[in-house]
């Protein structure tokens, strides 16, 4: 964990409450190997999207949860002890403090949903 990645995420919200958000345009306008974009707050949590290519590192959030759906495309999940595949309209929930990385073999789409406190590159 702490290595330095090439991952573009962020965390602003450019969305205000009842404002469409377009998906797809967000998609199509991606050019980032693994894209991490928060959409909006649900009470204490943030709903953000994916669009994923290659892996992220090993990390784990020490108090928040994180679930992953994936709208198009394969995500895995890799633990410890096994890793998990998902593929579209298929989630998974991550209990806080269970080291985790994920990875996609092919452009992927995922939404994810964790406490608005999160760290998305994991706590150290």
């Amino acid at each position: 964990m702490g290595e330095s990645r090439e991952y573009e995420i962020r965390t602003d919200i450019p969305f205000a409450p009842l404002e469409t958000i377009d998906v797809p345009a967000l998609i199509d306008a991606c050019r980032h190997d693994w894209f991490n974009q928060s959409l909006g707050r649900v009470n204490d949590s943030v709903v953000r999207l994916g669009i994923f290519q290659g892996e992220f590192h090993f990390h784990k959030h020490d108090r928040e949860d994180e679930f992953f759906l994936v709208l198009d495309g394969k995500l895995l999940i890799d633990f410890e002890d096994r890793t998990v595949e998902l593929t579209q309209h298929q989630g998974l929930l991550v209990p806080c403090g269970v080291v985790h990385r994920t990875r996609s073999p092919e452009r992927s789409v995922v939404l994810m949903i964790e406490g608005a406190t999160v760290v998305p590159t994991g706590d150290e």
